[in-house]
């Protein structure tokens, strides 16, 4: 009997890659052969490479910039390049089916799977498709939305919306193992700061001046960032992590609120786990704005408050903390109506559907 195989892509970011990893295990479990196509040095190889029976294929990639770059010039040629090797890496390892979850990487990927006639699914997170995603949708057999108001921006014929896929270890956490990771006591609430997977200079260095005014009422886990700790910092109720994996659930377990950029996958991990949020999304000048629309889109449904980077300031953001923490009941009442609709399993159907 053939073995069932399915090819998944998506990297940059780990907001591209966080679905991947909450499909890969049900299709592991199920027998399948997975392989993955990713970026050299993004961080969805460090990621991958780390799962058990994951094959991963690096390929070249160009960035798809929106402004003016003189390495614009070279990323046309590392797009053929990518789609070259992507068809290569497809000839051979013959996917019955092509996941993507979107980024750079996956434009040359889908392109390649066009061109040996295997389908692609397609997986939009945020309000408003992405660039790479605008480009690899016409190659795409399917795309499916996070967001409702998704549709009206997709193609209706291949669209479909699904809301958004969880990892199902983020509701296994134990409070009493995120309170020991970090040192912390269950006298005073946790307050959450992740600033993005690239850590966010501005959030990190505002939070950290902001301490004294903090940390009578909370005690603070930071994920700030590779190589952004900041070692001359050591405050009782204070703990600082680069990165955290594995430990997630259980210091999502320990969280009472949380301060974050707007990444989708982000957002409704925290509304499925009924955390109160304070988001600070992306700049327009840092990025196409969709942060800003997913992070209005929450505050609209009432499941967080909303702080635009351009007006964090010290007695801003301590201001914005402080009504978080008196509005949560009302946003955990608003959360609690939020209803899954089950988007994993029917992603996976979606999948098995196409390949066949």
């Amino acid at each position: 009997m053939k073995k069932k195989r399915i090819l998944f892509t998506g990297g940059g970011t780990a907001g591209h890659v966080i679905v991947n990893l909450a499909l890969i295990p049900a299709f592991q479990e199920e027998g399948w052969e997975i392989d993955y196509i990713g970026s050299k040095r993004g961080i969805e190889r460090k990621l991958i490479e780390q799962l058990d029976h994951v094959t991963y294929y690096p390929i070249s990639t160009g960035k798809l910039r929106r402004y003016i770059s003189k390495e614009n010039i070279k990323d046309p040629f590392k797009v053929i390049k990518g789609t070259m090797q992507a068809w290569r890496i497809i000839g051979k390892r013959k996917p019955s089916i092509i996941f993507s979850k979107g980024g750079f990487v996956s434009v040359p990927v889908i392109m390649a799977a066009k061109l040996r006639r295997v389908p692609a699914v397609i997986h939009e997170s945020d309000f408003t498709p992405g660039l790479a995603n605008k480009l690899a949708i016409p190659f795409a057999k399917k795309v499916l939305a996070t967001f409702p108001e998704t549709m009206k921006f997709l193609p209706e014929q291949k669209a479909e919306y699904v809301g958004a896929v969880i990892r199902d270890e983020l509701f296994q956490g134990e409070r009493g193992k995120g309170l020991t990771l970090c040192g912390f006591t269950r006298e005073k609430p946790v307050l959450l700061i992740m600033g993005g997977s690239g850590g966010s200079e501005k959030i990190n260095a505002t939070v950290r001046t902001s301490l004294d005014d903090l940390l009578p009422a909370f005690q603070i886990a930071h994920i700030c960032g590779n190589g952004k700790i900041d070692t001359t910092i050591d405050r009782e109720g204070y703990k600082q992590f680069e990165y955290v994996n594995e430990e997630l659930k259980d210091l999502f377990a320990a969280t009472d609120f949380v301060l974050s950029r707007a990444g989708s996958n982000a957002i409704y991990e925290f509304l499925a786990l009924q955390k109160p949020m304070l988001l600070i999304p992306l700049s327009r000048q840092a990025s196409r704005g969709d942060q800003i629309i997913n992070a209005n889109s929450f505050k609209e449904k009432q499941y967080a408050r909303v702080l635009e980077e351009e007006n964090v300031t010290e007695e801003r953001l301590v201001q914005e903390i402080n009504q978080l923490k008196e509005q949560a009941p009302i946003m955990i009442d608003h959360m609690k109506k939020y209803q899954s609709e089950k988007a994993k399993e029917r992603v996976i159907e979606i999948i098995k559907e196409t390949g066949k």
